[in-house]
């Protein structure tokens, strides 16, 4: 199903948490966003977490098989007079990549978003289904009768 994700992904969130490093993310340099990955009979699902960010803020691209999540968590609109005191919520851009084996069908791709999380539903192609494979009963094999 999932052929590879972005194997450095903890990894960049690690160095981020221990050097200090801004938790804005750009476009040039977007920040990851957790994501879940599963398979639920016919379909294969995964879901990213992306509190905050508006619904229009998302896109979505499949090309050859790599899907591409961005999104874009902009600042609230706190008024001229309101003084921020703590500011943890990370900001900016969000994306993430996963590489899709050829057992799904990104044609038909289906996207929900609701309370922050959104989820993709893939369809898994006919030919990747399990399928019953009958057994016929031995066939004679033919015999050559050979004259003297």
């Amino acid at each position: 199903m999932l052929m590879r994700s972005e194997p450095f992904t903890e990894v960049h969130r690690i160095a981020q948490q221990l050097f200090g490093a801004p938790s804005t993310g750009t476009w040039s340099h977007p920040t990851a966003m957790p994501v879940d990955a599963y398979r639920n009979g016919d379909e294969f699902v995964v879901v990213f977490d992306l509190p905050g960010v508006d619904q229009e803020a998302i896109d979505i691209n499949v090309e050859r098989n790599v899907l591409t999540v961005r999104a874009e968590r902009r600042p609230l609109d706190l008024g001229e007079s309101a003084q921020v005191t703590l500011s943890e919520r990370p900001l900016g851009v969000f994306s993430r990549q996963m590489f899709l084996g050829d057992s799904l069908d990104t044609d038909h791709i289906r996207a929900t978003y609701h309370n922050g999380v959104l989820a993709l539903r893939i369809p898994i192609t006919e030919k990747a289904k399990p399928r019953k494979i009958a057994v016929g009963g031995a066939a004679a094999p033919d015999q050559k009768v050979l004259s003297s």
